[in-house]
This record gives C-alpha cells, sequence and structure tokens, in this order.
C-alpha cells in the first residue's frame, strides 16, 4: 500500500501544482534525502506509482487484490494492459493461482481472458449448474501449444508424444488442478481394448477428464466416440463420490454450426477446442516453469490417484472373472464381494487404510508426505497380491 499511498499524493500534488511543476522529480529527492537507506524512490520508480495509483483508483481493490501482488507483476500489469477491467482480471487470476511475473507476462501474451472459457460444450445441458459452470470456465479455445515445434506434417502420436514430453508446459496451459493419469490409458469393453490419448483427474471438479487429440478439423464421430470413452470411464474408474467425467477434444480446427449439432443430443459431458502451435516457449518462462523434482513435489497426488485407478481395474477385472453382476460395483461392494469369495489379498486391512488417504489424495485434499508413502508402498503391495491372483486364476 506505500507505493499505491505515495501515487495518490503525486497525482494529488499534480493536480494542485499543475504538471510542469517537476512534482516527481523534487519528490524523488525529498525522499532521498529524508530515508537514505530506503530503495525504490527513484524517479522513473516514482512515475510508476503515479501510474499504479492512477490505473487501480480504487483503495478498497487495492486492499483487497492488488497489494497481495508483488510490485513487479502490478508494473507489468500497468505497462502491458490499459484497459482497466484486463488487469483487475489478471491481477485476480495472478493472486488465485500464484503465478509468477513471467508466467503472468505469458499469460497475457498468449491472451488468456480471451481464450478462457470460450470452448463449446454442452456442460450447460449435462452437468449440475455448480459444476457446468465451474468447468466452463476452466476450458479454453483455443488452447496454446507454443512449447511445441512440430511441423504441419505430424501425426497424432507425435502430437501426443511432444505433449507428454513437456508435461510442466501442458500441465501450466491446461490451468490450476488438473493432475495427470496417463497416457495410451487402457479401457476393457466387451472384451475389446481402447486406449485413452491422455487421461487426467480434476482436483477442484473432482472428475475424470478425458483428452482426445485431433490433427484434422472436427468431425461429429469424434463426439460419438467420447460419449463412449465416458461411458466406460465412468463405469470402469469414477468412484462413487466422484462427480460425472468430462471430455475435451482437441482438434486443429472446427466448424462451430457441426460442433453444436454433434453436442445437442451427446449425453455425456463434453467440449471441443482448437489448439495452436507456434515457437518454442520463451526462454525466461522455461526458467519459471519447476523442474522434475519440483514438479513431482508439486503434484504428490499423482502416484496416489493412479494406483488408486490401478487397484479398482484390477479388482473389477477380478469381480467380473468370478460373478455376473448386471452392472459395475463401487470398489467398497467389489472388496466385500473378493473377500466372500475368499480371495482377498492378505494386505487388505492394510490396504482399506491406505485406501482413505488415496481417496484423500483423488479429491484433491492435503496429505502429509510420510502418510502419502506408506499408502503408496502398502498400494503397490496390494496391487501385486491381486495381480498374481488374478495370474492364478487365469486357465
Amino acid at each position: 500500500m506505500l507505493y499505491w499511498s505515495i501515487g495518490r499524493d503525486i497525482l494529488a500534488r499534480q493536480t494542485a501544482e499543475g504538471w510542469g511543476t517537476r512534482v516527481i522529480d523534487r519528490l524523488a529527492a525529498d525522499l532521498s534525502r529524508d530515508f537514505p537507506e530506503m530503495t525504490g524512490l527513484s524517479p522513473r520508480n516514482l512515475k510508476y506509482m503515479r501510474a499504479f495509483a492512477e490505473a487501480f483508483p480504487n483503495e478498497e481493490i487495492v486492499q483487497q487484490l492488488v497489494a497481495h501482488l508483488p510490485w513487479g507483476h502490478n508494473v507489468k500489469l500497468i505497462e502491458m494492459l490499459k484497459d482497466a477491467e484486463e488487469r483487475l482480471w489478471y491481477a485476480r487470476q495472478a493472486v488465485d493461482h500464484g503465478w509468477s511475473r513471467n508466467v503472468l507476462v505469458h499469460q497475457i501474451e498468449s491472451g488468456l481472458r480471451r481464450r478462457q472459457g470460450k470452448a463449446l460444450t454442452n456442460f450447460a445441458r449435462t452437468l449440475p449448474a455448480p459444476q457446468s459452470e465451474l468447468a466452463q470456465e476452466l476450458i479454453k479455445d483455443p488452447y496454446s501449444f507454443d512449447f511445441l515445434t512440430l511441423g504441419p506434417a505430424m501425426s497424432e502420436r507425435e502430437l501426443e508424444q511432444g505433449l507428454l514430453e513437456h508435461l510442466r508446459s501442458l500441465i501450466l496451459e491446461l490451468g490450476k488442478g488438473f493432475a495427470f493419469v496417463g497416457s495410451q490409458h487402457p479401457l476393457e469393453v466387451g472384451g475389446q481394448d481402447y486406449y485413452l490419448d491422455l487421461l487426467f483427474y480434476h482436483l477442484r471438479l473432482r472428475c475424470f477428464v478425458v483428452v482426445e487429440l485431433k490433427i484434422e478439423d472436427f468431425k461429429p464421430e469424434f463426439a460419438g466416440k467420447m460419449n463412449f470413452y465416458l461411458s466406460a470411464v465412468d463405469d470402469q474408474l469414477r468412484h462413487e463420490s466422484d462427480a460425472p467425467s468430462i471430455g475435451i477434444i482437441l482438434c486443429k480446427g472446427k466448424n462451430e454450426v457441426i460442433v453444436e449439432y454433434a453436442l445437442r443430443d451427446s449425453t455425456k459431458p463434453m467440449g471441443v477446442a482448437e489448439y495452436r502451435l507456434s515457437a518454442a516457449l520463451p526462454e525466461p518462462l522455461q526458467t519459471e516453469l519447476p523442474t522434475e523434482a519440483e514438479f513431482a513435489r508439486e503434484f504428490p497426488l499423482m502416484t496416489l490417484v493412479k494406483l488408486r485407478i490401478e487397484v479398482e481395474r484390477e479388482i473389477r477385472l477380478l469381480v467380473a472373472d468370478q460373478t455376473e453382476a448386471e452392472r459395475p460395483l463401487a470398489l467398497g461392494p467389489m472388496l466385500a464381494e473378493l473377500q466372500r469369495l475368499d480371495m482377498l489379498p492378505q494386505a487388505a486391512d492394510r490396504f482399506r487404510s491406505a485406501l482413505q488417504i488415496m481417496n484423500r489424495a483423488a479429491h484433491g485434499l492435503d496429505v502429509a508426505p510420510a502418510d502419502a508413502s506408506e499408502a503408496t508402498e502398502t498400494a503397490t503391495a496390494f496391487l501385486a497380491e491381486l495381480r498374481a491372483i488374478r495370474h492364478r486364476q487365469l486357465p
């Protein structure tokens, strides 16, 4: 608030004394004399303070929002954005998501505000109101994969591999809350194998997000295929407390009328967006992205989420081999069914404790590192026992 107060005083003096009275130069000299130990009081910085107070005249907004940003962030907001509403939007995003200055600059340059929430979706019809609004806000159009350097002749597999090789950059572009589960994630339906391009779990929406990559313009059959995938994910992976899974179809281009027709009668929530490729990620932003070790620490829940999915899938396969249930069971009833069949691994009691930790991880709740480590070890051993039991049951 100090810089804002100084800027406001400069504006008041310039109004009272006139713009040609060298108010800033005189004030800089006075402040340097009175506060020799204080830095950041040069005429150049005082001009920024005046611009800061002029850009954010509302003291309440400054106290509640802008004051929570480092000074360098506010300077960039002033330099790069002339529209007051746009400045406030990016300031709020920077506070909410903890952006560094370089990330803030990148998001402004990539036009995040123009892209956020602009994808064509059927969320309003297929999701309850609170979740549909949040899901719509989280999906962009177009997505900017400017960290990739792929040519126009790329294949879908090359696009997928490029995104995986730049997973940290992909997570940054997708936005806060996306936890990576896997690529080419297998699903078995009717005795046939299917593979999801990219599978995420969203920690705020509390649901799985299936991403399909297409190197061509959108076609109506893409929506039908996504509808099929979402039905399978909801049956095989979704926990009873999870929200309905969501699909995102990323295409090279799209005709909005065709997309609207394709989504009109789809029963599963999905959206269609374009992606764009350009030059490599700017060097300053590359230094702001976490290292692999930092990325692992930033997303400690991923391993637990993936383990839970693998365990539930293995249990589901075991139960399906032994019973003829009319519809897929939740994890709890499936464990009870394995116990009835005397096929429950010895580590079952310890796994139930670990399951509580994995459920917390799957829903974005805090998990202590020691608890996460113990749950990972227990679930890994339990998964190995399940696979051994299933292997013994095979003819």
